[in-house]
């Protein structure tokens, strides 16, 4: 997608940042995601279910959560994370 695509495109408020810009979330999340330890992330099948929790919450606008200012998508992966709101 160009940068013109891209600017022209609305953001979507109610995304994660995969879904907003596949480009910034393979650089910058994947990579954060990458350089976490076994023992400090969360088994896939919860890492999704938190995320889908995420993505049903009012809260998140443009991949981030209005609570607190994270990604969700680094913040549900920790084990010792959890939501400032107790959805998990």
């Amino acid at each position: 997608m160009s940068e013109e695509q891209r600017a022209e495109r609305k953001p979507c408020l109610k995304c994660l940042l995969q879904e907003i810009d596949p480009e910034a979330y393979e650089r910058d999340i994947q990579r954060l995601l990458k350089a976490m330890k076994p023992g400090e992330k969360v088994r896939d099948e919860e890492y999704e279910r938190r995320l889908s929790l995420c993505k049903a919450c009012e809260r998140l606008s443009n991949a981030t959560c209005s609570a607190c200012g994270c990604y969700v998508e680094i913040r549900a992966a920790g084990v010792r994370n959890h939501c400032p709101y107790k959805h998990w």
